[in-house]
């Protein structure tokens, strides 16, 4: 010890707090995210008043207030061909998105679809927000992006089939 500054390999090196806070950094973003998209997803499926073509609180009548206001008017259009299926698939998604990207089962194309998800309300739903950083959906589309370049390749089922593959392949 110098001036009250560790130096050995528990504070600095290799397999020291830093390296292994390093190593886990995207852990607390991958449970927020998917935990928030699991229950997005269970919310909506579980609103009988959502999952209506019309009424107080139903994914048509929000798809209609916001069509005029979107970036997207055509995307908005296309949701409300049949806005009970559209309100299922993001929902389905949600779940899917949610479950994947919180055990780590093809984490980074569970982030794409969660980041498309993001994207495509902030185009047509939150588009309107201002200023643009009072709609949520934005920052959500900014957090998917470190899970698609970064995967899950701790504490998820991905590193555990890669490193099962691993493990094989050394014993050929």
């Amino acid at each position: 010890m110098t001036h009250g500054i560790r130096t050995d390999t528990q504070t600095f090196g290799p397999g020291g707090w830093r390296d292994t806070a390093t190593r886990y950094a995207l852990l607390p973003l991958r449970i927020f995210l998917g935990v928030t998209f699991i229950y997005a997803g269970l919310d909506k499926l579980t609103d009988s008043a959502f999952m209506q073509d019309s009424g107080a609180g139903s994914i048509g009548e929000m798809m209609r207030a916001v069509r005029d206001s979107s970036a997207v008017p055509a995307l908005v259009d296309l949701a409300l061909e049949s806005p009970v299926g559209f309100g299922y698939a993001i929902a389905l998604g949600e779940l899917a998105v949610g479950i994947g990207t919180l055990i780590g089962l093809l984490a980074r194309l569970a982030a794409v679809g969660g980041a498309l998800i993001s994207l495509s309300l902030w185009l047509t739903v939150s588009w309107a927000s201002d200023p643009y950083y009072y709609g949520n959906d934005l920052p959500y589309l900014m957090a998917w992006l470190p899970l698609v370049l970064a995967g899950a390749p701790y504490w998820s089922l991905d590193a555990a089939i890669r490193g099962r593959r691993r493990g094989r392949a050394g014993a050929w």
